[in-house]
């Protein structure tokens, strides 16, 4: 089965799409990435919206950008997890989580039948709806370590996400665990953003931060964030994370702009790091910028999603697509363990294409396994 998977993370630069063919292989999920590309991110619809007005702008203008990339592939099946909009946690526990993006207009435009809305389901039965990441890096992670040899660095290996926010999976013989570790490019790009003017989003390359200095009081006040010392599950976004709170991080602070680039790249790098033991593969925006990867390589040992068959830059539109896959054939697409749900969910809620619905009868048996085979193209 051919599924198209779509998502906009949360540092909004660019709608990722994945196409992938899925199938069953016993109780293992094979997977063959077919391609896999990015559209821009449309610059206007980059600010949060402010009034029930300006949601509807987005969830339909988003849904027409979604609609647009997919049309440009053909599947069986469209998945999109959307953008995240907020993400509502208090006390530790999360309590809503909202994602715009009208599927729709995708169903509309393709004629293909698409799942969506994901990770409500999940808050509603006690979890954070996040890490959904775990789903594909629990199942990818124990065909890894099935296929090496007993004791091998991929069997102990921590499966790591760098988007706006940082999110691991770790897998051992006591289950799945999975959290976000907290920001990964939230805080360098509103940074980037504010000291620019709004003419820059990112800090590209890394190019302040190779520049600059770490300013150890800073550095300080943001790892004494509560946050980090939560016990997982746990979830995070820019609820929290975002302009508002560098603001009163750098209270009475005077920095360069390179020495808070720096600062904010370390930050995300020993946040991570510390969270991390083992073979770290990484994956995600996060892993192109070339002073955060050298900061982790520093302190863990890292390698790419790509050395394992898995295109590091479209893993959650891969995701994405493997969540529609498992909602179609009526199999749980959350690891409770990981996001804190009282028990496996089938994720999402699924709108018509052109023709009748016409589900498959739902596969019973549980799956243990992902396993990436045949190679990719991407496109640009």
């Amino acid at each position: 089965m051919r599924v198209i998977g779509l998502i906009s993370g949360t540092s909004m630069d660019a709608v990722d799409v994945a196409v992938g063919d899925f199938s069953f292989d016993g109780t293992t999920i094979a997977l063959r990435p077919i391609a896999h590309a990015e559209h821009p991110f449309p610059p206007e619809l980059r600010e949060p919206p402010t009034s029930a007005a300006d949601l509807c702008v987005l969830d339909t203008r988003l849904g027409q950008v979604f609609a647009a990339a997919a049309r440009e592939h053909e599947a069986d099946l469209v998945a999109s997890l959307g953008q995240t909009v907020h993400h509502w946690v208090e006390d530790g526990r999360c309590l809503g989580t909202l994602q715009v993006g009208a599927p729709a207009w995708i169903a509309e435009a393709t004629g293909l039948p698409v799942v969506a809305d994901f990770r409500v389901r999940d808050v509603a039965a006690g979890g954070h709806g996040a890490p959904l990441a775990s789903t594909l890096d629990a199942l990818w992670l124990a065909e890894l370590a099935g296929s090496e040899p007993a004791g091998s660095e991929v069997g102990n290996a921590v499966a790591l996400n760098i988007g706006g926010i940082a999110n691991i999976t770790k897998v051992s013989p006591e289950g799945v665990i999975a959290y976000d570790t907290g920001p990964g490019n939230a805080l360098m790009d509103a940074a980037m953003t504010v000291l620019s003017n709004g003419l820059r989003t990112c800090d590209l390359n890394g190019e302040f931060a190779a520049r600059g200095r770490v300013h150890e009081e800073l550095l300080d006040r943001l790892l004494a964030d509560p946050y980090y010392a939560l016990p997982a599950p746990k979830s995070t976004g820019k609820e929290h994370f975002n302009r508002a709170y560098l603001d009163r991080m750098t209270e009475g602070l005077v920095i360069q702009a390179e020495d808070f680039l720096a600062t904010l790249t370390e930050l995300t790098a020993r946040t991570i790091a510390a969270e991390c033991d083992g073979l770290v593969i990484g994956s995600g925006g996060g892993m192109r910028n070339p002073v955060l990867v050298e900061s982790l390589r520093a302190k863990v040992e890292l390698r790419t999603s790509d050395e394992l068959g898995l295109p590091g830059d479209a893993k959650e539109a891969y995701l994405t697509a493997l969540l529609g896959f498992l909602t179609w054939h009526g199999l749980p697409g959350n690891v409770p363990s990981a996001t804190g749900a009282s028990g496996p969910r089938p994720l999402g809620s699924i709108t018509p294409g052109r023709e009748p619905l016409r589900l498959p009868e739902p596969v019973t048996t549980a799956v243990t396994g992902l396993k990436v085979i045949g190679g990719h193209r991407a496109r640009t």
